[in-house]
């Protein structure tokens, strides 16, 4: 399980690092005086990777494990 969120926290990284960002609009800060006004938030133009998702059928061979159990010596 631990391998899994790895794997995806790892896949989340790699993905949001491949975005190319590219500001459109500068920010501003508001005029302040006793009433705040004005003021302006950043744009950002955000272009994500392409991903392709897909399925693909696989067989995949698994060895076969042979368990003993405990031998039982005290037997009532």
């Amino acid at each position: 399980m631990k391998a899994v969120v790895r794997a995806l926290g790892i896949a989340v990284v790699l993905s949001v690092s491949a975005c190319d960002v590219d500001q459109t609009k500068e920010g501003k800060l508001p005029e302040v005086e006793v009433n705040a006004s004005g003021g302006q938030m950043p744009e950002f133009d955000v272009d994500g990777p392409t991903v392709n998702v897909g399925t693909e059928k696989k067989t995949i061979d698994v060895p076969t494990v042979e368990v003993d159990g405990p031998k039982d010596d005290s037997k009532e």
